[in-house]
């Protein structure tokens, strides 16, 4: 397939780009080899291909789904300016 350049500059005015009338014969040519390339790749046979989530076999770490409450409540504490009762404190902003 190839992209003229009037099909050039729509596919630029619709991404917000500006680009100049002596510059739009190379972006033409540039996304009809986009193109291209993805009509080679369709043509390549995946049959039976797995899908990949890594170019390494990896098998990626699982935890368990479980609710509880963290247990860190002293850990963020420590960090607060000023903590009272488990709890941040903060001035009273409202009169």
């Amino acid at each position: 397939m190839s992209i003229d350049k009037d099909t050039a500059a729509r596919v630029a005015k619709l991404a917000r780009i500006r680009v100049e009338d002596d510059a739009l014969p190379a972006l033409a040519n540039e996304l009809s080899n986009i193109i291209g390339f993805m009509e080679q790749l369709n043509e390549v046979d995946v049959d039976g291909v797995e899908p990949m989530t890594s170019v390494t076999p990896q098998r990626l770490y699982r935890r368990t789904d479980v609710i509880n409450d963290g247990d860190q409540q002293g850990a963020v504490l420590a960090n607060a300016p000023d903590a009272r009762e488990g709890f941040f404190a903060v001035p009273k902003v409202v009169e």
